[in-house]
């Protein structure tokens, strides 16, 4: 009996606080790359009660068809989008703002036993960090990838950022145990790609000027 009763906080715990983090933290960076995947998988979910998904009282507007067909519209122009030059740029400019408002939206409605006001606010502590830190690491491999090759990588690197972001949402759906291992790994092969091509299309000035001096 004593091992049940102190089973129980426990059990509520991890259905209260622990696997919705991971949930949301896994979402979360899924929008920091793309901001409707995360949202349109999300509802989908709760929707046809696929992977025990569901989500807070105050999101379940998602789960409306109208809801459901807006936020798959959304992911096609925006996917789609993102493979055009010029367009692409346009829409991480306004990535800045909307994939940490996306990352807070989809991490708070993972937060199913909280009261809505609790589960926005706790949507903003872990969604909208993760969103910005992952919107700006693609922001800058994206940046980096467009001087030194004058842009012609950047569809490659969107495919990419295509199937990281539903990967993501994936693992965090079927393994969210695994979801601060996948965010880590993600984030640090962005960083990586980042510094590569920065430091590849680093200016040859100064070692120019070294060279003459020592002439």
């Amino acid at each position: 009996m004593p091992d049940m009763m102190s089973a129980l906080p426990v059990s509520g715990l991890m259905e209260t606080w622990v696997l919705p983090v991971l949930l949301a933290l896994g979402l979360a960076a899924a929008s920091g790359l793309r901001i409707f995947v995360p949202l349109f998988m999300a509802a989908l979910a709760a929707k046809f009660q696929l992977f025990g998904i569901e989500l807070n009282d105050g999101m379940l507007w998602m789960t409306s068809n109208t809801a459901i067909a807006a936020l798959g519209l959304a992911t096609i122009i925006e996917i789609v989008s993102d493979k055009v030059p010029v367009l692409d740029n346009a829409l991480h400019a306004v990535g800045l703002i909307a994939r940490p408002v996306a990352g807070a939206m989809v991490a708070g409605s993972m937060f199913v036993g909280l009261d809505p006001t609790a589960a926005a606010i706790a949507g903003i502590i872990v969604g909208a960090p993760t969103a910005l830190a992952f919107g700006a690491a693609q922001g800058g491999t994206r940046a980096a990838s467009t001087l030194s090759t004058a842009g012609m990588a950047n569809p490659l690197l969107s495919v990419v950022d295509d199937v990281m972001s539903v990967g993501t949402v994936l693992i965090a759906f079927l393994m969210p145990l695994l979801i601060p291992v996948v965010v880590l790994i993600g984030f640090l092969v962005l960083r990586s790609v980042y510094r590569h091509w920065r430091k590849g299309n680093a200016p040859t000035a100064l070692p120019t000027l070294s060279a003459r001096r020592r002439t």
